[in-house]
């Protein structure tokens, strides 16, 4: 998934390992081509936007406004559009402002008069589980339900995207914390549940694989021997933080019905390592194996939909 500097979204899928490592080059070869300058100004702007505060970015208006303009836009028409009266205008609107700013409650204090509640979409696993008192986020389970429902014969589920503006008219709701019913007629789009869904697990602060085992995952899925390689799966997701093993489970059990179909939906487990091995797993900070990495994120998920019950069932098993 491609995301633009004016917010366009692009989604680019294959089946094909090979193909999917020609997009990746081609893509940071033509952003290799981009004017230094052009890119570093883009930097700078979303730098800017991103980390400095209200009160920040105001201040480096003051700053940039007494710079020294260029001689040549010193003309009278300048003088003119920038008087005295109308400089003194301008300082006494950003003084209002900064005050309105500074005296802005802070967040917490508007979560602690339940003027804002904690959302679902952007917060952490375990904060979602603490507050709805589980394992697994109902969100995550409403969904599931519903496209086990409705969607387990649709063609290409999971791997079609939705309306996004409807998938974010589900995610405003689900975070306003309004009762939610996706049999409702305006989630009769399957593919805008499962884009919610993906969205959810997109938007964790840390992912379903946590940071902290990325690496062991990736060495895990790299050993040869199939066996071994099973049981050391098996092993690191046993060691998992209890919301993000249930909720685990219940995905990839999920996932196993969906790859059940593929006959009818022709979604195979390595399709779905496609779609899901970027959202659920990646590592903290990327490197430039960030396409080596990408392949083995969709080899872990899928080994784990093929071998689900050894990695999942029980000792005994």
């Amino acid at each position: 998934q491609i995301t633009t500097v004016s917010g366009n979204e692009f989604l680019l899928q294959s089946d094909i390992d090979f193909l999917i490592l020609d997009w990746f080059h081609a893509i940071k070869n033509a952003i290799d081509r981009l004017s230094k300058e052009r890119s570093c100004t883009s930097r700078n702007l979303e730098f800017k936007l991103r980390r400095s505060s209200s009160i920040e970015l105001l201040n480096s208006l003051d700053t940039e406004s007494k710079e020294p303009k260029p001689e040549h836009r010193k003309s009278l028409i300048f003088r003119l559009n920038y008087s005295a009266s109308d400089t003194n205008d301008r300082n006494r609107v950003k003084s209002r402002l900064k005050k309105f700013i500074s005296r802005r409650p802070s967040l917490k204090t508007l979560q602690d008069k339940g003027l804002i509640k904690d959302q679902i979409f952007g917060s952490h696993l375990h904060v979602v589980c603490e507050h709805e008192k589980s394992t697994v986020p109902q969100f995550v389970r409403d969904c599931i339900k519903a496209v086990e429902k409705r969607g387990l014969d649709v063609d290409g589920i999971y791997r079609v995207s939705g309306n996004l503006a409807t998938i974010q008219k589900l995610r405003f709701v689900v975070n306003q914390e309004e009762k939610l019913n996706l049999d409702d007629s305006q989630w009769e789009d399957i593919h805008v549940v499962t884009g919610a869904l993906k969205m959810f697990f997109r938007e964790l602060p840390e992912p379903l694989f946590p940071y902290c085992f990325f690496e062991q995952f990736v060495e895990a899925i790299k050993i040869q021997d199939n066996a071994t390689r099973i049981k050391s799966i098996r092993s690191l997701v046993k060691k998992l933080p209890r919301p993000n093993y249930d909720t685990m489970k219940i995905l990839f059990e999920h996932l196993k019905k969906i790859a059940a179909k593929e006959s009818v939906n022709l979604m195979s487990t390595q399709s779905l390592g496609i779609v899901f091995g970027p959202t659920l797993l990646r590592p903290e900070k990327e490197t430039g194996n960030m396409a080596v990495h990408m392949l083995y994120q969709n080899q872990i998920v899928e080994l784990m939909l093929s071998e689900y019950s050894k990695i999942f069932g029980s000792e005994e098993d």
